[in-house]
């Protein structure tokens, strides 16, 4: 798991770093320039001419550092501070005075088009309020060029939390950040204007007694192991068994997705609880599966309870639909259920106004909605989720003792604990109907083999949206279809069995 940070941690791990680790803030400021520095020669940008943008604060002070570092290696640069001396930190002020000594170009109302890099280091990840004036038409201005664009920490204009936009930001080519990479570079838009991200390390590290709450992690490649593995002795039994409940009578292809998706990932048996006139279509297209079926008088609530206490592990939503049959199958498994649940779809939809009937389930509850569902489920707007969101995720699993995935381009993840997790896998062509209960059944899958509910819904986001990644550079964003992420569902959890 890679670690990120907010704006205050950020503030916090420097400050440590600086007076109880004794890392003068100048020292820091010198590994910072460096490191930038480095990674324009390491990535190939144009330096026949530099401008360096500068506000007044410490990411000004980075980028007066780096002008002098470029200077002195006979590299034309110029620094245009747009922030006013009587607000310099003294750490900027400092190293003004240091550039003038070594004869750095301090420049005004330059013309942007002549240069082939502009450097943007007028505001860190601190920023709390909207651009406007002088440095919204700047920014803008920058924007319009065809100048190879690096930030410094963050690019200006996103907040550093949540990634949104503050009046304007730039778009950057490259964005080198320190120590930690923060939320508001995984998450959109800022993840759009960020380009390529470098996390430097510059010696600021998390002291062993220092609680960062939250703690917000993301996925990385390493992460694949925690796919539960497959005992080389196992049965189809050892793999766990999955109810899913789902499909009506005119929705056969969400189950279906589901189950595949839930059978793709590993476990060793299914059964989908559907309506009778599924029994034509669904054996037909998933025969793999076991099933139960029920018509439009009775629930079957018998062989309904048979199947719950036969499965490992149930889920329910699916193409369920939301009349009054659908409701009470949901309200039956609750009031009954006993083992792990994934409810989705019409599952959330079914229980939006009674969120209260889970506190009466007896086992751990995932649910997997999409902004617009956790609205109706939650009776926050997307807006207030997408100024807060990982505070929102936290709060609403704390307070209804659930595992949360709340879908978005970048899946929010939260039981209510001190960790938050964001999933940076996955792509705008998973955006299409299907894709929802493909995750369902992976979550199911990886239960059902024995992945805690934390660690299914982290893992089962992060391998979906791998799917989606490989599904994407099979068909394209654009023809990209549900089933597609089965596919690449399978070509990703064949490298973690190649895996030791």
């Amino acid at each position: 798991m890679k670690q990120l940070v907010t704006s205050s941690q950020m503030k916090e791990l420097d400050q440590d770093t600086i007076h109880k680790i004794g890392i003068p803030s100048l020292v820091l400021m010198e590994r910072a320039a460096r490191s930038i520095y480095d990674a324009l020669f390491t990535e190939d940008i144009p330096l026949e001419k530099v401008l360096i943008l500068c506000g007044s604060g410490n990411n000004g002070a980075d980028g007066v550092a780096l002008a002098r570092m470029l200077h002195l290696d006979g590299i034309p640069v110029h620094i245009w501070i747009l922030g006013e001396e009587t607000h310099f930190t003294r750490e900027m002020q400092q190293q003004v005075e240091i550039a003038k000594k070594y004869q750095v170009s301090f420049v005004k109302n330059v013309c942007l088009s002549e240069y082939t890099t502009i450097i943007d280091a007028i505001f860190g990840v601190g920023l709390s309020r909207k651009i406007r004036g002088i440095y919204q038409e700047i920014i803008e201005a920058v924007n319009q060029t065809s100048a190879s664009i690096v930030s410094v920490d963050i690019p200006s204009g996103i907040h550093g939390d949540t990634g949104a936009v503050m009046g304007c930001a730039i778009h950057a080519a490259l964005t080198i950040t320190f120590a930690y990479e923060k939320a508001g570079l995984l998450l959109y838009p800022g993840a759009s204007c960020a380009g390529k991200i470098i996390i430097a390390d510059i010696g600021i590290r998390k002291l062993p007694e220092t609680r960062l709450d939250p703690s917000i992690h993301a996925c990385e490649d390493s992460d694949l192991s925690k796919i539960p593995k497959r005992r080389k002795d196992g049965n189809k039994g050892t793999f766990g068994k999955v109810l899913l409940i789902g499909g009506s009578q005119n929705t056969s292809g969400a189950p279906y997705l589901s189950a595949c998706a839930a059978m793709r990932t590993g476990a060793g048996m299914i059964k989908i609880h559907t309506r009778e006139e599924n029994r034509s279509i669904l054996p037909v297209m998933l025969p793999e599966s076991m099933y139960s079926f029920y018509g439009e008088n009775s629930i079957e609530p018998q062989a309904l309870a048979n199947s719950m206490e036969w499965a490992d592990v149930i889920g329910i939503g699916p193409g369920l639909g939301t009349d009054r049959q659908a409701a009470e199958l949901l309200e039956f498994v609750i009031q009954t259920g006993t083992k792990p649940l994934v409810i989705d779809a019409d599952g959330l939809n079914l229980i939006q106004d009674r969120m209260e009937l889970l506190a009466h389930y007896k086992a751990p509850v995932l649910v997997t909605p999409h902004l617009g569902e956790f609205s109706r489920i939650s009776g926050i707007s997307i807006q207030e989720w997408k100024h807060s969101p990982l505070t929102i995720t936290r709060d609403f699993a704390k307070k209804y003792h659930l595992t949360l995935v709340c879908k978005d381009s970048r899946t929010i993840i939260s039981d209510g604990g001190s960790d938050i997790y964001i999933n940076p896998s996955g792509n705008c062509g998973m955006a299409t109907a299907g894709s929802g209960d493909v995750l369902t059944g992976i979550i199911l899958g990886l239960l059902a083999q024995g992945s805690t509910p934390k660690s299914a819904a982290v893992t089962g986001a992060w391998i979906h949206g791998l799917a989606g990644d490989q599904a994407a550079a099979q068909k394209g964003t654009y023809s990209m279809l549900a089933g597609d992420l089965i596919t690449g569902l399978e070509t990703i959890l064949k490298k973690r069995g190649e895996r030791p």
